[in-house]
């Protein structure tokens, strides 16, 4: 094997690490400061863009849809949202904690020609939102 492809083959393979690793640190909480609020989950999210303009899907798993709250700015679109820890029980034994409970929260920046929300539904744990970009008023370009 020549050492140009070795490399090559190499490179591919840190390049896949890191993009697993980018993965699993979002899927780690995050401690924003003091009190019960202080733990903050960040809901991984797909993003698809188009000539019209953005379709985001995040992934809320357990989330009630009266619990999300979506904002969004002419920078940024920013989603919060609260998945309760319940118990089946009082006298449950919590043996392990895998999906995320608590606070979920994401901020995703948006750069280019204003956005405005067209769209959204909740669906199986995955919220999809549908940006559309505004068309330029007369003059601006």
């Amino acid at each position: 094997m020549s050492s140009e492809r070795q490399y090559g083959w190499m490179w591919v393979e840190a390049c896949e690490v890191l993009d697993r690793a980018e993965r699993l640190q979002r899927q780690f909480l995050r401690y924003v400061g003091r009190g019960a609020d202080a733990a903050v989950w960040e809901p991984p999210v797909d993003i698809q863009e188009s000539a019209d303009g953005l379709i985001l899907v995040f992934a809320l798993p357990g989330v009630a849809a009266e619990d999300i709250s979506l904002t969004i700015e002419p920078a940024e679109l920013t989603l919060s949202a609260r998945r309760p820890l319940k118990l089946s029980s009082a006298e449950a034994v919590i043996r392990r904690l895998e999906i995320p409970h608590g606070r979920f929260f994401r901020r995703i920046p948006l750069a280019g020609l204003p956005l405005k929300l067209t769209a959204s539904r909740y669906e199986n744990g995955c919220l999809e939102v549908r940006l559309g970009r505004e068309a330029p008023q007369d003059g601006e370009r």
